[in-house]
């Protein structure tokens, strides 16, 4: 790691505490931190031009580099929410967003795991979402922003997020690497890094846990450092591949989520899965152990010890990551 690689957070991380991006900003700069992504609509108080440019403006006095991004651009999918209009009105909407704030990416998702079940499957849904991007190609590139797809809550595994860039296009189709997500969708973090590294501009990071149940195993999120990812090995190879690209910490820990591989529909979602997927993630499983879900603590505020957690969570991986990369030579602002 000869240069620097940003270090950032995900305001999803700070999902329950309600904070506006004024505030996620001075939290990203009390904690030293270089960048700030911005990964939905609503974070925002206003929409309004002069908003975004004075909130460009603390970011800078701040030194924090600023992210934009927003959720599914497919119409389809089970999360696509139409309130901001349709797909491809929500995107542009998005690229104005990211222009005002100086952000080099405006992130987007196709939806979540329970798309690879609706009808068509998940290669309709990528269909659509191709329909959604093509038309904002010439503003994304006036613009200088490329639009950053990333591998979401299941949706697709990363050669399935290569093939819908490649369609789109490289020019202006970009990827954003989630490592807890690459689990969800039956591969690696590393495999996910090795396939998607070419084309990555932004990222969601945390660490991933698994373990062995009756059905398949049990996945779930820890904060960096505290899991199965060997994150040394990881950061030293994401610098080769991608090293513009800032690191987004996005913790989400203490959700455990199923993944019944032995059971005989769940393929059905996966046709282009092999045998070698699953083994291999049974025997990540079968080196695991149980983990207990968050809950609060008996007695307690529930959504004051939710939050508590969460700021816990996400200043673990601050640390841990801040460590690694002055022991891997890539450390400091740039």
């Amino acid at each position: 790691m000869n240069s620097p690689i940003r270090l950032g957070i995900d305001n999803y991380a700070l999902r329950s505490l309600g904070w506006k991006a004024g505030q996620i900003l001075d939290h990203a700069a009390s904690l030293q931190l270089d960048a700030v992504l911005f990964s939905d609509f609503d974070v925002y108080e206003s929409l309004a031009d002069d908003h975004l440019r004075d909130l460009k403006r603390r970011a800078d006095d701040l030194g924090l580099h600023l992210y934009a991004g927003m959720l599914s651009i497919c119409p389809t999918s089970v999360i696509f929410d139409a309130r901001r209009g349709t797909g491809e009105e929500q995107l542009r909407l998005c690229l104005r967003i990211a222009k005002l704030l100086g952000s080099p990416v405006a992130r987007c998702v196709l939806g979540k795991v329970e798309d690879r079940r609706s009808p068509g499957g998940i290669a309709a849904r990528i269909a659509e979402t191709l329909t959604v991007l093509r038309p904002v190609h010439s503003e994304a590139l006036d613009a200088g922003i490329k639009i950053a797809l990333e591998n979401h809550a299941g949706d697709m595994n990363s050669t399935e997020l290569l093939e819908l860039i490649d369609a789109a296009g490289r020019d202006f189709v970009g990827a954003t690497l989630d490592t807890g997500n690459a689990l969800w969708a039956l591969e690696e973090p590393m495999d996910a890094l090795e396939t998607l590294g070419p084309v990555t501009v932004c990222t969601g990071i945390r660490d991933s846990y698994l373990w062995e149940t009756p059905e398949g195993a049990t996945l779930q999120w820890t904060s960096v450092g505290t899991g199965l990812v060997d994150w040394p090995a990881f950061f030293r190879r994401f610098a080769e591949l991608c090293p513009r690209a800032p690191i987004i910490i996005e913790t989400i820990s203490g959700r455990p989520i199923s993944l019944p591989m032995l059971r005989d529909d769940f393929w059905s979602a996966y046709p282009r899965a092999t045998p070698q997927i699953m083994s291999k993630l049974l025997r990540l499983a079968r080196a695991g152990k149980p983990r207990e879900p968050f809950t609060p603590p008996p007695g307690t505020d529930g959504l004051r010890a939710e939050r508590e957690q969460q700021l816990a969570e996400l200043e673990s991986s601050v640390r841990h990551c801040g460590e690694l990369f002055r022991e891997l030579g890539g450390a400091g602002r740039r």
